[in-house]
């Protein structure tokens, strides 16, 4: 069995993993990568999506994200996230009332010439942070 890799991911307010995994699959922005040990070093800028990883044990873990950067050296991953959450602690009923919100506000926003990106932003928050509450992992 191939050796694990440190995974870190962190926002401005706290450690949200920190814990020696598999591998990390990630959301970067010219398309989903993955990580094992010994991976060639890069740095990249990340989309708004689902990390996926494998922990020591094998089982599968997501975290939602909101964009950010990540750091792959050969024995460690750090993800700089602007906000992530794990499938655990994503209230789904908090996130479908949001999701609810953003549709209306897209609607606005298409109907009053209103900040249409914004809009779409909150729309696509509350989309990805449900598929995440709603997944195995």
């Amino acid at each position: 069995m191939a050796e694990n890799i440190r995974l870190e991911i962190v926002t401005p307010d706290k450690s949200v993993v920190s814990e020696d995994v598999q591998i990390v699959v990630a959301p970067g922005t010219l398309g989903e990568f993955g990580i094992l040990r010994g991976h060639t070093p890069f740095l990249t800028t990340l989309n708004m999506g689902t990390v996926r990883y494998k922990d020591a044990n094998g089982v599968e873990r997501h975290i939602f994200i909101s964009g950010g950067f990540a750091e792959a050296l050969p024995d460690k991953v750090t993800i700089l996230a602007e906000s992530a959450e794990r499938r655990r602690d994503i209230d789904i009923d908090r996130a479908r009332s949001a999701l609810v919100r953003a549709q209306k506000r897209l609607e606005e926003a298409q109907k009053e010439k209103m900040d249409y990106a914004r809009a779409k932003a909150a729309l696509d928050r509350a989309l990805h942070r449900i598929k995440v509450a709603s997944s195995k992992g």
